[in-house]
C-alpha cells in the first residue's frame, strides 16, 4: 500500500491521508469523507473514506487501468483540511487482479487477467480475533499459502461463544469492534485498536496472494445482530460503510459475504419462514455494490439450503452475485463417512440460479484430541472430509472445508488434522490431472442405473468428451456412453493417496464399463476414473 502516491501500479492500493486540527464530537459519525477518482477513459469511482484516529481520515483506492488519474477528496460538512485535489499516474503491470464472478464460464470465477480461478479454501472464522489475542497467524497463513489453499472464510466480528456451551478459550483480549461494550454498545464509533490488527492480517493475505471471504455480520443469533431494535439499519449501514472504506481496495478481498447463515435475520432464529431475510440480503447487497465501487463479489451464506436461491432473489437477482452454499450431507455416526445427499441438495438449491456459487461449508472435521463441544460433528471424520469434497467438486463447484482445530472455540494453528492431506489431493487433481476449467458436470455420459442413496457416481467432461472424469463414492461399476471411433486411455486416481493406476474397460461399441478396484470393507473405497482421448 502506497501512501499519498504520485505513481501507482495497476491494482496497487493507494492511500490518501488528510489531517484536521478541528475537534469533532464524534468524527466517526459527524464527518463523511469521500474520494472521487476519474480514470483516463473517463470512468469515475466514488469511494468512502474512514476515520483512523488522531484527526486523520484515510481514503484507499485501487485503480483498474493504466494512465493518468484525477483525484478529488472532499468532506461533508465541508472542511478545508479534509479536501484536496491532485493527479497520479498508474503504470501497467502483470498480475491477476481482482477475482470476478463469471457465471457459466469455467466454474464461475476468473481473475481480471482472464485466468480461471478455483476456490479451494479453509474456514478460520475468528482469524482476526486470534491475531488480536497474540496468536502466530502469520505462520499459519504462510503454511496455507504454501499448501495451495486459495481462500479463507473469515469474519470481522469475533464470536467468543457458540451455544450451547462453546467458549473461545483462546480469547485473551477484547475483540468488540465498536465503541463501548456488549453491555453498553456505541455503534457510532469503532475500536481502532482492533482494526489495526485487521489491517495487519489483511496485509499478510495481500502479500501471500491468499483470498478472503470477508463475512460482514456474524451469526444472527449473536448480539448485536439479534437485536435489530438496538443495531438499527442506520448503525448497520455505518458499519458496512466503514468496512468497505477500509478494505474494499484490496485484492485479497474476494467476497463480501453479508452475514453468516443470513436466515437468522431478523430475530436470531435459524429457519426459513419469512421473505424478510431475502429482502434484507437484496437491500444490503445493493448497498455494498453502491458503496464499495471496486466491484468485489457480493455473497450470501445460507443456513437452510431451500427454497432455491433463484426463487429467493427473483425480485432482484443482480443484488447478489454468489451463493456460499452450505449443505453437509449425512453426518450421523452410521453414515457420516459417506457424506451422502450433497449432489442432490446442490441441484435443488441452485436450480435456476443465474449467479456463481461455491460449496462453502459441508462440515468440520472432528478432532478427538480436542474437548468435544458439538457432538453432531463426530460423524465428520476423514472419510466425510474426502467424500464431501469430491462430491462438491463433481458438481462443478469450488469448495471450502472446516476443521475443528481452527473452528470457533479451538485454536490449533501449528498443525493440520488427518484429512488435510487428502483434501489437498483434490486440489492437485483439479490442477494437474484434470484441469477444472476444461470440464463441466456431464451426467449424460453415464448409463443410468438405480443406486442406493449416496452410492451413485458423478461425471465431469469436456465439451468434446476428449476428457472425462467419474467419481465413484463407493467404487463399483460405471457404464459410460461415449462417442465411438476414438481411442482413450483410462486410469484410476486414488483419492486417499493420489496414485494413478491403469484402468481396463469392458463392453463393446459406445458403452464401455469400468469396475473400480475393490477394498474398504464396510466402507467401500471411493475412486476417480479418468479417460483421455488419444
Amino acid at each position: 500500500m502506497k501512501q499519498d502516491p504520485k505513481e501507482l501500479a495497476w491494482r496497487e492500493v493507494g492511500e490518501w491521508s488528510l489531517r484536521t486540527g478541528r475537534q469533532h464530537r464524534n468524527p466517526f459519525l459527524d464527518v463523511d469523507v469521500d474520494g472521487c477518482f476519474r480514470g483516463p477513459s473517463g470512468q469515475e469511482f466514488t469511494v468512502p473514506g474512514f476515520y483512523d484516529g488522531e484527526g486523520v481520515w484515510r481514503v484507499r483506492f485501487s485503480p483498474d487501468e493504466p494512465g493518468r488519474w484525477k483525484c478529488r477528496i472532499a468532506s461533508r460538512p465541508a472542511e478545508a483540511e479534509l479536501c484536496t485535489e491532485g493527479t497520479f499516474r498508474v503504470a501497467a503491470r502483470q498480475g491477476r487482479g481482482f477475482l470476478k464472478a463469471t457465471p457459466g464460464k469455467a466454474w464461475g470465477f476468473h481473475y481480471e487477467s482472464g485466468e480461471p480461478a478455483l476456490a479451494f479454501g479453509d474456514t478460520t472464522y475468528n482469524l482476526f480475533g486470534m491475531a488480536h489475542c497474540g496468536a502466530d497467524v502469520e505462520a499459519f497463513l504462510r503454511r496455507r499459502a504454501a499448501q495451495g489453499i486459495s481462500l479463507l472464510r473469515v469474519r470481522v466480528p469475533v464470536s467468543p461463544f457458540h451455544p450451547p456451551d462453546a467458549h473461545s478459550k483462546w480469547q485473551t483480549r477484547r475483540t468488540w469492534p465498536w465503541g463501548g461494550s456488549e453491555q453498553c454498545p456505541q455503534f457510532d464509533r469503532f475500536n481502532l485498536d482492533y482494526f489495526v490488527t485487521v489491517d495487519r492480517v489483511i496485509g499478510m493475505c495481500e502479500s501471500l496472494g491468499l483470498g478472503l471471504e470477508v463475512v460482514m455480520q456474524a451469526w444472527g443469533f449473536e448480539f448485536p445482530f439479534n437485536r435489530r431494535d438496538v443495531f438499527v439499519a442506520e448503525w448497520e449501514e455505518l458499519w458496512a460503510r466503514y468496512l468497505l472504506a477500509r478494505y474494499d481496495a484490496f485484492r485479497c478481498v474476494w467476497f463480501w459475504t453479508l452475514m453468516n447463515e443470513y436466515e437468522y435475520y431478523p430475530d436470531g432464529d435459524w429457519r426459513y419462514t419469512s421473505p424478510v431475510c431475502d429482502l434484507w440480503a437484496m437491500r444490503m447487497g445493493r448497498f455494498v455494490k453502491r458503496t464499495g465501487q471496486h466491484g468485489h463479489i457480493v455473497s450470501v451464506h445460507n443456513g437452510p439450503p431451500e427454497p432455491p436461491f433463484a426463487e429467493r432473489f427473483r425480485k432482484d437477482p443482480g443484488a447478489v452475485d454468489n451463493v456460499m452454499l452450505q449443505t453437509w450431507g449425512t453426518t450421523d455416526r452410521d453414515r457420516g463417512w459417506l457424506a451422502a445427499g450433497i449432489e442432490e441438495q446442490v441441484a435443488r438449491s441452485l436450480a435456476g440460479w443465474s449467479g456463481s456459487a461455491v460449496f462453502a461449508e459441508y462440515g468440520y472435521e472432528w478432532n478427538p484430541e480436542l474437548e468435544p463441544m458439538f457432538l453432531y460433528h463426530q460423524g465428520c471424520d476423514v472419510d466425510h472430509t474426502r467424500r464431501g469434497g469430491w462430491r462438491g467438486l463433481f458438481c462443478g463447484l469450488g469448495i471450502i472445508h472446516g476443521w475443528a482445530n481452527t473452528w470457533g472455540p479451538h485454536m490449533v494453528l501449528d498443525r493440520d488434522q488427518a484429512g488435510m492431506e487428502q483434501f489437498l489431493l483434490m486440489r492437485r487433481f483439479f490442477h494437474e490431472v484434470v484441469p477444472f476449467h476444461k470440464v463441466r458436470p456431464a451426467p449424460e455420459v453415464m448409463v443410468r442405473k438405480d443406486c442406493e442413496f449416496g452410492h451413485g457416481p458423478s461425471a465431469l467432461a469436456s465439451k468434446e468428451r476428449d476428457l472425462v472424469a467419474v467419481y465413484l463414492p463407493t467404487g463399483g461399476r460405471v457404464d459410460l456412453d461415449l462417442p465411438a471411433g476414438r481411442r482413450r486411455s483410462a486410469q484410476w486416481f486414488d483419492p486417499r493417496t493420489g496414485r494413478l493406476s491403469p484402468a481396463s474397460a469392458g463392453g463393446r461399441g459406445k458403452v464401455r464399463s469400468f469396475e473400480a478396484p475393490a477394498g474398504g470393507g464396510d466402507h467401500p473405497w471411493d475412486w476417480v476414473l479418468v479417460l483421455r482421448a488419444q
